[in-house]
């Protein structure tokens, strides 16, 4: 299969729902099984069902329009060599997406760019550390808030913020998982994910929409 002739287009906007995976999809096992024998075309269905998911999961990790699709393409092309891996221990999405994560963290590193708030790894304070579990669910934060408006708040929020953020409200992801892959302690995470979301119920309180980063364009799930 030519992977190379994959083209990137601009996914359509998604209908706005809650933040969660991919539930199963029709026909999709019979595809990865028929990709892992090289089928073109069933990998050529495999990118369409996940494409949209893939390039919005880069999006609000990266905060840039280019940079999300050409990480989108590399996940893809990651996805080509590596789906005869695929042993079904988990749903595919869920594999998909953590690949994805590894590919974009990675992306992130040899730029050179701090993944946590340098000052919470070096020298966290009491003040910092949080008072209680922080992983559990923020009822200020879901129900019927403007997913437009979240998206818009997530997108304005502190690289460190908004990774932890992504990675443990909107993928699911624990904070002892976040912690290795940010290479930083559970404490750190537990402490960035409140602030994170202490700063989106600041956003979403004001009532202009907050200012969007130099080429990000609106995504929702």
């Amino acid at each position: 299969m030519d992977v190379q002739g994959l083209q990137m287009t601009q996914p359509t906007p998604p209908t706005p729902g809650v933040f969660k995976r991919n539930p199963p999809i029709a026909g999709e096992a019979e595809a990865i099984e028929a990709a892992k024998n090289g089928d073109a075309e069933a990998f050529s269905k495999l990118y369409a069902l996940h494409k949209r998911r893939v390039y919005t999961l880069c999006l609000r990790m990266l905060g840039n329009v280019s940079e999300a699709e050409d990480m989108t393409q590399e996940a893809f092309l990651h996805l080509f060599r590596k789906i005869g891996s695929f042993r079904g221990e988990s749903a595919f999405s869920t594999w998909l997406h953590r690949l994805t994560v590894n590919l974009v963290l990675m992306h992130l590193r040899k730029k050179g760019l701090n993944l946590v708030s340098l000052e919470e790894t070096i020298n966290p304070s009491e003040e910092d550390a949080p008072k209680r579990d922080f992983g559990s669910r923020d009822l200020a934060l879901t129900g019927s808030v403007d997913r437009v408006a979240l998206e818009r708040a997530v997108a304005s929020l502190p690289p460190g913020y908004r990774m932890v953020f992504v990675l443990h409200d909107v993928e699911g992801f624990e904070h002892n998982e976040i912690a290795t892959m940010l290479e930083c302690s559970t404490g750190n995470s537990k402490s960035q994910l409140h602030k994170a979301r202490l700063k989106l119920r600041e956003l979403l309180r004001q009532p202009e929409p907050a200012a969007q980063p130099n080429g990000l364009k609106e995504v929702a799930v």
